[in-house]
């Protein structure tokens, strides 16, 4: 991984020229030959409109072939891109197109319907990723003209024709210069432009390198956002470099579509938020488990060795059965499930990472990393916990490498706070660290709570003993006047099926509350439930916007 982070692309894109790059699932493919011819005639579009390296290029959309060529097409100009959440409200796509100075949009049609061009008036123009026709322009010359030219342009700049040796993208020779800037909120106030430079970009590259190990060809398929930097890395800019077979589902990753889609195309690694794993076990191992039969011949070692083959087996065909790992990151994993998969040898692992390390922080293969752990730090990351005993004392999470964040974009005053007098990245987690470096989370600092008697609480650990008890989907630990309240979404559906009422599933929350207070710490019982009528609000990462839930009194 000598060469720099657009170099790595252009050379897959040279030596991979007749392979497949990007299927839109269940639509049209484009080889790596296509995409290069794509993004030269953006590049010409850029050059006629004026747009010059540094500038900024906002993206919205989902996940597609289109959504792919945009980004390589902004990065490989020496444009920063700036990928933004198709889940964010107008306002606040308008707020971070404004916030970062982009000059270009690309949007999706159905989020264009929504948004309002006055409302970012130093935006050059506005192009669609379903056609790459210009929506919008607000320039003395007319880019709608550039646009329907592009092909006449692309003739004369290349008579002889266009081929892999032709190919030839700006040099990021300064490994520090900003690349791409991802907002962690659209909501002002919130937001931050997350600035990453091209040394993280390359450092993310070099780590999947050395321990994914795709081929060109490979296939694969992309669940996570790509506008998230853990999709972005190890979903599409890694496959990129190595030349695989990207499949975008283009539309929303609900279970269904997504095992269908592991299923056809049988992925050689998959990338997975907890909440994916934990309902595959939930539905389709838990139930099973409760079998009085199957009971009996768990406790038989040598049925029980084979009735886990099985299982295994069956959960990994769910996920296509050709994949060399299942990667597990983005919000905490539950333990009890982590410790069955553990268990039955199923390929997975989790690992550790943030926007602001572009994102990969910790990892180790599902060989060898241990039990309830986030692996040890990547190729060119430190870890430390600031704590008196990192052990067994819990503190804070730092980290300091080549992955790390320029800071936060136009943001002196956030970027100051998040870095110790040192240099070491505050990460706002809580862990220890044994004496072979491998990291175990133990929560968020801005979640933890204090107990009567001045004990740590990690609401996590509460609610991953909650989630395993009838009935429920999904829990939030909160804290009222002094007391610990779980917010219960019920899974009405499995209720239903079973015939039970509303007031039925109170009662059976107060006698989970029960079972659930016998398992935890005094210091940290749950002294009331509480039913919610619908999922919590989840971040991309699928993990509870806590603090949306922190007031709830009544519902």
């Amino acid at each position: 991984m000598d060469k720099s982070f657009i170099k790595l692309i252009e050379h897959s894109v040279k030596q991979n020229w007749d392979l497949p790059a990007f299927t839109d699932f269940k639509g049209s493919t484009l080889k790596y030959s296509d995409v290069a011819r794509k993004i030269d005639k953006i590049h010409i579009i850029f050059e006629k409109t004026g747009i010059v390296k540094g500038d900024k290029i906002a993206l919205i959309g989902r996940n597609s072939s289109n959504w792919a060529v945009a980004f390589l097409a902004s990065v490989t100009y020496g444009a920063v891109i700036v990928p933004i959440l198709p889940e964010f409200k107008a306002d606040n796509v308008h707020h971070i197109v404004n916030h970062s100075d982009s000059v270009v949009l690309f949007t999706g049609d159905p989020i264009w319907e929504n948004l309002d061009e006055s409302q970012m008036q130093h935006v050059k123009c506005i192009i669609s990723l379903s056609s790459f026709d210009v929506l919008h322009e607000n320039t003395p010359f007319s880019v709608k003209d550039i646009r329907g030219k592009v092909d006449q342009f692309f003739t004369q700049k290349y008579p002889n024709g266009f081929s892999a040796d032709k190919v030839k993208y700006f040099h990021d020779s300064s490994p520090n210069e900003l690349c791409l800037i991802n907002y962690t909120s659209g909501t002002t106030g919130f937001s931050k432009g997350v600035m990453l430079p091209y040394r993280s970009l390359k450092s993310n590259m070099h780590f999947a390198n050395e321990v994914i190990h795709l081929n060109a060809g490979d296939k694969t398929v992309s669940i996570l956002p790509l506008a998230h930097t853990y999709g972005a890395a190890f979903e599409f800019l890694y496959e990129v470099t190595k030349g695989c077979h990207i499949h975008f589902l283009t539309r929303n990753p609900s279970p269904k579509i997504i095992l269908e889609a592991f299923d056809t195309i049988k992925p050689r690694v998959v990338l997975a938020v907890p909440l994916i794993i934990e309902k595959i076990y939930k539905k389709n191992i838990l139930e099973a488990l409760k079998r009085p039969s199957l009971k009996l011949m768990l406790k038989v070692p040598v049925v029980d060795k084979r009735i886990k083959q099985i299982i295994n087996k069956k959960i990994s065909s769910i996920f296509g059965g050709n994949f060399i790992e299942v990667i597990i990151g983005g919000a905490a994993f539950n333990p009890e499930v982590e410790a069955f998969l553990k268990d039955i040898g199923f390929k997975f692992t989790v690992g550790y990472g943030m926007t602001e390390c572009g994102p990969i922080i910790a990892y180790d293969s599902w060989k060898t990393n241990r039990l309830f752990s986030s692996g040890k730090a990547v190729v060119n990351m430190e870890i430390k916990v600031d704590s008196p005993d990192p052990q067994n004392e819990v503190g804070e999470i730092l980290v300091r490498g080549e992955n790390v964040m320029l800071g936060y974009y136009k943001n002196e005053e956030a970027t100051k706070q998040s870095f110790t007098e040192d240099g070491w990245l505050r990460t706002g987690d809580l862990g220890l660290i044994d004496s072979d470096g491998y990291l175990y989370i133990k929560g968020r600092s801005k979640n933890m709570l204090l107990g009567p008697s001045g004990q740590n609480i990690y609401p996590e650990e509460i609610e991953a003993v909650v989630n395993n008890l009838p009935y429920i989907q999904e829990s939030l630990v909160i804290e009222q006047n002094g007391k610990l309240t779980a917010l219960i979404f019920p899974d009405f559906d499995a209720a239903d099926k079973d015939g039970y009422s509303t007031t039925d599933l109170e009662r059976i929350m107060n006698e989970n509350k029960a079972i659930a207070n016998k398992m935890l710490p005094g210091y940290s019982q749950i002294v009331k439930v509480q039913l919610y009528p619908e999922e919590f609000e989840k971040t991309p990462k699928r993990s509870i916007k806590r603090f949306l839930y922190q007031s709830v009194n009544k519902v």
